[in-house]
């Protein structure tokens, strides 16, 4: 096993071009002592906000200009950090950052509510006076329909200045987990094997199973040691939402998280019914693995094996770029060429390094280059990764050259659409080319893994974060038990016949997506639509890629649920998760039949 490299031993080519967004410390500065400027501009016109057409537009316009700059500030901060997450001058960057979007928030705050203060007739008549207000007509729509949630300007604005202590559990449990969190090597065959975050999933699919064992017990042990700390981490996270909630008068914390992009509740309660009345699917496919494996017992350390009894293939960085490449064709060639110009523009931090923030994602700005932080491992599943988080900058760069700034956003539940179908456009390509049998199982076992992992296990953590947000809602206490049986219960029903350790109990401890409460829901809503307009694309040819690229093209000018249907999908009903569960299992018994 190689040692994790320092980022200084890692090569240009492979690390990501911040400079392109700012070339050098000192420049940022300059950027964020410029915000001041404008938060006094912005101040001014507190009270103004419908004076006039022409007033509106100058504040609208101003705070656009200021956001835009603290975005770019905030961004650059955060990836500086993300490096190396050791790094003390990076951390003071960017609590710099979030100290600015505190403050931006709350000088901006008394817009909206004064805005709620109109009529739709009123703010009509004022596009009519300016009609480069046209352009906000959605946005005014969406202003007004939150108006019940809005309150006064002076409690608007002390929530946001109050913006960082409400986060702070979010970003104590990162550093915690991060920057502090280190694993112990296990020793095997006379060797020392490290575990980090990054590549625990990676040894969990190593062919020895003693190995496995022993990192798995290892790793969660390490977990134990920071239970108490992770506990209240999360414990305050669900009161500060809870709390948020009931300030702007919603009944629960997840109708406020999932009202922000309006989207009913239902939605969320269609996909854990569906899910939960397909969960024999899950468990034929740990049936499939128990099987396949030769164990008399399937355990959580088996649950990430390949299906496959030989050694899961590498799969290098270059040759993950050239399957993307080919694999997204379906896409038209202006997809392509593009997504091919981000891989060679330094868009992607490959590998992982000492320090580094763990995990993936798409980042960048309305003003900068889409960039991606990988942690890649030369396996498939970072192949697959990589081609998800190309889908979110592909997303971003067709959003924030089409709209203009004030719909350059998009909301999760759409982008996890674009990012799914990425990887089932992989799938379909790899399959239909690769001629190598063993590698051709691989490529199945990674996509049932992805059904299983997207679908199933982030319905599970969606009904674990509804159920204790539910509990604090009702006043119960969450204690680090109540939390640990909560999930453990949740884990037995999901993942039957396997066998459920204390271990696996503590497993909501490295879960960072739930200091992002309700968000996690909309992987599995988002590989529901992406299968559908997936195929869609593979039997429609040009049209449905262009109807594909226009929905892209999109940004948040529509509701997510206006955009999808756009494209040709009912999110509101429970078909599209139905089908996708029916492609699972067709994937199910494909692979159960080369056995």
């Amino acid at each position: 096993m190689s040692s994790v490299p320092e980022r200084s031993e890692i090569s240009a080519e492979h690390k990501w071009d911040l400079d392109s967004l700012f070339a050098s410390v000192e420049t940022w500065e300059e950027r964020y002592e410029s915000v001041a400027a404008q938060i006094a501009d912005l101040e001014e016109y507190e009270g103004h906000v419908t004076d006039d057409a022409e007033t509106l537009l100058a504040i609208l316009q101003l705070r656009e200009d200021m956001m835009r700059t603290v975005s770019n500030v905030a961004s650059f901060a955060r990836m500086r950090r993300d490096e190396d997450t050791r790094d003390q001058d990076a951390q003071a960057l960017l609590g710099k950052a979030q100290t600015l979007i505190s403050q931006a928030s709350s000088a901006a705050s008394y817009i909206e509510p004064e805005l709620q203060q109109s009529s739709n007739e009123e703010l009509d008549a004022f596009m009519e006076d300016e009609p480069a207000l046209a352009q906000y007509d959605h946005y005014f729509d969406e202003v007004l329909r939150m108006k019940p949630h809005t309150r006064s300007a002076e409690i608007e604005n002390l929530l946001a200045e109050l913006g960082e202590v409400t986060g702070a559990s979010g970003e104590i449990y990162n550093m915690l987990t991060n920057a502090d969190l280190t694993f112990p090597s296990v020793e095997h065959d006379g060797d020392e094997v490290a575990i980090t975050q990054s590549n625990f999933t990676k040894l969990q699919q190593e062919q020895d199973r003693e190995l496995r064992r022993k990192v798995y017990e290892t790793f969660y042990g390490e977990w134990e040691t920071i239970r108490n700390a992770v506990g209240s981490s999360y414990k305050n996270s669900v009161k500060a939402d809870v709390k948020l909630a009931r300030a702007h008068n919603y009944d629960s914390a997840r109708e406020a998280a999932l009202d922000s992009s309006n989207i009913p509740v239902s939605v969320y309660d269609n996909l854990l019914s569906v899910v939960r009345d397909n969960l024999d699917l899950l468990h034929q496919h740990a049936e499939l693995k128990q099987a396949s494996l030769g164990v008399d017992e399937l355990q959580m350390w088996d649950i990430y094996m390949p299906m496959v009894d030989s050694e899961t293939p590498e799969i290098p960085y270059d040759q993950a770029c050239e399957y993307i490449i080919d694999a997204v064709a379906p896409l038209g060639e202006d997809y392509q060429t593009r997504l091919t110009k981000g891989l060679d523009s330094r868009w992607v931090d490959v590998y992982e390094n000492k320090g580094k923030q763990s995990g993936a994602y798409s980042g960048g700005t309305y003003d900068s280059q889409p960039f991606i932080l990988m942690n890649y491992q030369d396996d498939i599943s970072s192949m697959f990764t990589l081609a998800h988080e190309l889908g979110h900058s592909l997303h971003s760069e067709y959003t924030s050259e089409t709209q203009p700034y004030v719909y350059s956003g998009y909301e999760i539940f759409v982008a996890e659409v674009a990012s799914t179908v990425n990887e089932t456009l992989l799938t379909h390509h790899l399959l239909d080319t690769v001629e190598d049998e063993n590698l051709r199982r691989h490529i199945l076992n990674e996509y049932l893994e992805r059904f299983r992992s997207t679908l199933y296990r982030q319905t599970m953590f969606a009904d674990f974060e509804h159920q204790t947000h539910k509990l604090v809602e009702d006043g119960e206490p969450l204690t680090p038990d109540r939390l640990d049986g909560i999930y453990s219960d949740l884990k037995k029903e999901f993942y039957e016949p396997a066998v459920v350790d204390d271990h696996i109990a503590r497993e909501w401890m490295r879960i960072p997506h739930f200091y992002r409460a309700f968000y996690v829901y909309q992987y599995s809503t988002g590989i529901s639509a992406a299968v559908a307009l997936a195929e869609g694309i593979l039997e429609g040819g040009e049209d449905a890629a262009t109807d594909y690229i226009d929905f892209l093209r999109g940004g948040s000018a529509a509701y997510p649920l206006e955009l999808l249907r756009g494209a040709g999908v009912d999110m509101a009903s429970p078909e599209p998760v139905e089908a996708a569960l029916s492609v699972y299992g067709d994937y199910l018994d494909e692979f159960a039949s080369l056995q």
